[in-house]
């Protein structure tokens, strides 16, 4: 077996390379920069622009299956703010990615889409039900991230109709764990875990008893450990449904009780402050996994408090290192 993970400098991409060598398998990684993992994990890598064809069709070379990872993307403040770039980018990746990979013999490729594909006005109010995978219709994605996931969904779908190529679709729920974008004073990609993690430990280290945090903190959410994520990867990847699955916890809380959970573990109690004058997406949005616990048998259990503890270590320490210096 030989595979191809894209986007494999990323969060989701370098921890799914290590998962899959730990089975035996060989990796060629691909990604434009290598910020989260690169050779280490691969057994080869190639530092590559996918928004160049050329690029994508050596990329997807004499590989079995394709991961297709790789996206412009981060947290709410990056895709509330970089719509065209967003639209533009990752277009051209996932068009390059799927021809180049219907061109040479791929046996199977899987698509990473987003619960942003679902409609806003299904998750306006607080006490909003799960997303299930029919709900996407009618379409009213969020934002220029969620359209541009909407029609990677339905490229995928034309290629397996078309006979060119058998696709999966996995529609991630929101993922966290170490080893990823942690800064939220320094980068705009850092996601809700990471970046609560980061100022609770910041405030833990330099003593001070308040933290901010986007909206008003009643916005509801569910999250995802990365080892759930790469094993339900796996398993969708191994699967013989064509049609989108979601890959997410269906356990959500509000932004509030995550910070709640973090002070926990960390031991050290902040006061919230809210700033509603920043970007928070959609009131709530979890996920139905009635359809994941049907076809894979399986869906995602490892608990938020457990997760998060991992997750907290590790970007306690980055934090010292940024306080100290």
């Amino acid at each position: 077996m030989r595979v191809c993970v894209t986007g494999a400098g990323g969060f989701i991409g370098h921890h799914l390379c290590r998962f899959l060598r730990d089975k035996g398998i060989w990796v060629r990684g691909v990604d434009i920069t290598q910020a989260w993992g690169g050779r280490a994990d691969c057994d080869e890598f190639l530092q590559y622009d996918l928004r160049e064809l050329n690029n994508a069709l050596v990329a997807t070379r004499h590989v079995d299956w394709v991961f297709a990872l790789a996206a412009n993307m981060g947290g709410i403040d990056f895709i509330s703010n970089h719509h065209a770039e967003i639209v533009i980018d990752n277009t051209a990746i996932t068009h390059n990615t799927m021809l180049a990979a219907q061109r040479n013999g791929v046996n199977r490729l899987l698509i990473s889409s987003s619960a942003c594909v679902y409609p806003t006005y299904r998750q306006e109010e607080l006490s909003a039900a799960p997303l299930c995978e029919a709900g996407v219709y009618p379409a009213l994605p969020e934002g220029a991230y969620g359209w541009e996931k909407l029609h990677a969904e339905h490229l995928a779908r034309y290629y397996r109709e078309s006979d060119w190529l058998d696709t999966r679709i996995a529609r991630f729920h929101n993922v966290y764990g170490p080893e990823g974008c942690w800064n939220p004073w320094q980068d705009s990609r850092t996601k809700a875990p990471a970046a609560l993690c980061a100022k609770v430990a910041r405030a833990k280290l330099l003593g001070e008893k308040a933290i901010d945090i986007w909206g008003d903190g009643k916005q509801r959410r569910s999250f995802m450990y990365i080892d759930d994520c790469l094993e339900g990867l796996w398993r969708i990847m191994q699967s013989s449904c064509g049609t989108p699955l979601n890959l997410g916890t269906d356990h959500d809380v509000n932004v509030a009780e995550l910070v709640n959970i973090i002070a926990d573990v960390a031991g050290y109690r902040v006061e919230i402050v809210p700033d509603t004058s920043k970007p928070q997406g959609v009131r709530a949005r979890n996920s139905d996994n009635s359809l994941c616990r049907e076809v894979l048998g399986w869906e995602p259990g490892i608990r938020l408090e457990d997760g998060l503890r991992l997750t907290y270590d590790w970007v306690e320490q980055k934090v010292k290192g940024l306080c100290a210096a």
